[in-house]
C-alpha cells in the first residue's frame, strides 16, 4: 500500500522475552507510523507479530506476564534469523521506536537493526506531556485516550503487536506535537523527569524545591530549571558551613 512505501516511516517495535539472555526474545511485534502528504503523522495499517524460539525454556516469571508458553514457540524461527527482516524492512524507515527503547535495543543490536536511529517514546512523553502523573505505555493509553485507538487491537496487553500498536499512537501524537529531530535528540539523552522521583520530596515539581530549605537542594533545583529553560540564572546565597561532617 502507498503508506508502506513512504520514506517518512517509523517502525515501532515491541518485544516479549523468555528471560534476560541476549537471544531470549520469544515474540516481536511491530506497527508503522507514516507521514501523510499534509505533513501530519498517522498510524498505518502495517502491523504484525512473529513468535520466536529463544532456544531454551521460557521462564515462569516472564510467562506469567505475556502467557507465551514453550509449546507456542517450539517450531518458531530463532531471533537472529527473523530479526533483520522486521527491523530492516524492504520499505525505507527513518527510525525505529519503542517505549523505554533501551530494553528493545538490548536485543535489536546494530548487527541486526543496522544504523537506524531509535526514538524512545517514554523519554519523549516526559517532555511532551510533563503534567501527566505516570508515563508507562498502558498508563499513557488511558490517561491520554489517543484519538483513533481501537481498544480491541491493543489487547491483550503485554503481547508484542498490541503493545506496539499502543506505543505507535503515543509516537504519532509526539511527532505531531514537535519535530522528528527533536524526538531523536531527546531519545539520545537520559530521561528528563518532570518531578522528583524518590525520597521525602517524591512527586514534587522541581520549582517547589526553590523555597527556604537546604542550600544544596535549592541550588540543584534552580540549576535543573535553568537547564530546562524554565528559570533565569540567579545567585543562590551560600550559607557558611558549620561543620565538615
Amino acid at each position: 500500500m502507498k503508506a508502506e512505501m513512504s520514506p517518512s516511516c517509523i517502525r515501532v517495535i515491541d518485544l516479549e522475552t523468555a528471560g534476560n539472555g541476549p537471544n531470549d526474545v520469544c515474540e516481536i511485534g511491530w506497527q508503522d507510523v507514516v507521514q501523510g502528504e499534509d505533513g501530519r503523522w498517522q498510524v498505518s495499517q502495517a502491523r504484525g507479530s512473529v513468535l520466536v524460539s529463544p532456544g531454551r525454556p521460557i521462564s515462569v516469571d516472564t510467562m506469567a506476564i505475556h502467557h507465551i508458553q514453550d509449546d507456542d514457540v517450539a517450531s518458531a524461527p530463532f531471533w537472529k534469523a527473523i530479526a533483520p527482516s522486521i527491523l530492516r524492512p524492504h520499505h525505507p524507515i527513518v527510525a525505529l521506536a519503542a517505549h523505554r527503547a533501551a530494553f528493545e535495543q538490548r536485543y535489536c543490536t546494530p548487527r541486526l537493526a543496522g544504523a537506524t536511529p531509535w526514538i524512545c517514546t517514554w523519554k519523549c512523553a516526559l517532555r511532551v506531556w510533563p503534567e501527566l502523573p505516570r508515563f508507562s505505555n498502558q498508563m499513557l493509553r488511558y490517561l491520554r485516550r489517543p484519538e483513533g485507538l481501537v481498544h480491541e487491537i491493543g489487547l491483550p496487553a503485554h503481547r508484542a503487536m498490541p503493545d506496539a500498536y499502543i506505543t505507535a499512537h503515543h509516537l504519532r501524537d509526539e511527532l505531531n506535537a514537535t519535530s522528528l529531530d527533536e524526538l531523536l535528540s531527546w531519545s539520545s539523552e537520559p530521561g528528563l523527569l518532570p518531578r522528583v522521583p524518590a525520597g521525602s520530596d517524591r512527586g514534587k515539581s522541581w520549582d517547589r524545591l526553590l523555597g527556604d530549605r537546604d542550600t544544596d537542594i535549592r541550588f540543584s533545583a534552580q540549576t535543573e530549571l535553568i537547564r530546562r529553560g524554565k528559570a533565569e540564572p540567579a545567585t543562590v546565597a551560600i550559607t557558611t558551613q558549620q561543620s565538615l561532617f
